[in-house]
């Protein structure tokens, strides 16, 4: 790899994967989503990317991507838009991993708001990181049950950290 840009494919895969992961666990919380997310970010940018852009566009243009996919998986989630991002593509540590405590206090007063059941299911799935099926053999229910768990509980947890803003 040159300064000015990327010899191939796997020399941009290979410079940014880590830089994208961690944006994207930082953002979620928990690493199946955080790869599927990555992953999905490298696919989109595959077809538009050119190989002769430079260094700092290719990042740009991963990061403006991530932004467009991080958007799309909370749309789908919670059923809105979250796509704030740090611009600094620095940020190369985990939120749970770099010890931010502010944002553990945030996330343990938005638990702290939520129903028993809904509480454990996310504490299982984003803090346990637990997939489904073992969070439903968890909590006693199907798979499908903990699925709507999950879903009605982050709705909630969006809308207590929109009234902890306000």
């Amino acid at each position: 790899m040159t300064q000015d840009s990327y010899p191939d494919w796997e020399a941009v895969y290979n410079d940014n994967v880590d830089r994208v992961y961690r944006i994207m666990f930082a953002k979620v919380g928990n690493r199946p989503d955080a790869e599927d997310l990555t992953a999905e970010v490298f696919v989109t940018a595959l077809r538009p990317l050119q190989l002769s852009a430079s260094v700092g566009e290719v990042r740009a243009y991963l990061l403006a991507t991530a932004r467009t996919v991080l958007a799309g998986y909370w749309r789908r989630t919670l059923g809105r838009q979250i796509t704030r991002l740090e611009e600094d593509w620095a940020l190369t540590e985990p939120v749970a991993e770099a010890g931010n405590s502010g944002a553990v206090a945030r996330a343990e007063a938005i638990l702290a708001e939520l129903p028993e059941r809904y509480r454990r299911i996310l504490q299982l799935r984003f803090i346990g990181a637990c997939s489904l099926k073992e969070a439903a053999l968890e909590l006693g229910v199907t798979v499908g049950n903990a699925k709507v768990l999950q879903h009605r509980a982050l709705r909630q947890a969006a809308a207590v950290a929109d009234r902890m803003e306000v």
